[in-house]
């Protein structure tokens, strides 16, 4: 019998992510607490850019997005927002929040230490790119791997794909 294997990739649907910003400016747009305080959210380049005329505002908007971003299935950890510290720019402040996508070569090195000190012992791993490709015999063994990095405290969203 063949091996079989799934991937791990961390990957955000781009339109998605355009749908909850349009639908976070709408809100900002029509919210009386937004009014008069120059609150916005958009796309600049390929950054989120937040700007409102108080730092307190300015993480209103954040959560209002983040809200949108949970309602449409995307995983905060692909959002990355620094030190979520909003920054003076003149007489408003700024934040600006950016896309997680793709496994970094930490994160796939840390995903297979994982597999490998606590998955079972006949399941192999092997990076491409920014995926991890996990094999196996046994189809159970693949699915305890999967459940395994459900339950890990890693900082990326992640995605099991192509299992076969």
């Amino acid at each position: 019998m063949a091996d079989s294997s799934f991937d791990i990739v961390s990957k955000v649907d781009r339109q998605e992510v355009d749908n909850a910003l349009n639908q976070a400016g709408k809100e900002v747009s029509q919210r009386y607490d937004f009014r008069n305080v120059g609150a916005s959210i958009a796309w600049s380049g390929e950054s989120i850019l937040m700007t409102a005329n108080s730092p307190e505002r300015v993480l209103a908007i954040l959560d209002v997005f983040e809200t949108k971003l949970i309602k449409r299935g995307i995983s905060l950890k692909s959002l990355d927002t620094g030190d979520k510290e909003p920054k003076p720019s003149g007489k408003e402040y700024r934040l600006a929040a950016t896309i997680k996508e793709g496994l970094s070569s930490e994160n796939a090195k840390k995903i297979t230490k994982i597999i490998r000190d606590e998955g079972p012992k006949a399941v192999k791993t092997q990076i491409t790119g920014d995926e991890v490709r996990v094999t196996s015999k046994s189809r159970d063994d693949l699915q305890t791997v999967i459940a395994l990095l459900k339950g890990a405290d890693l900082d990326v969203a992640l995605q099991f794909v192509n299992y076969r």
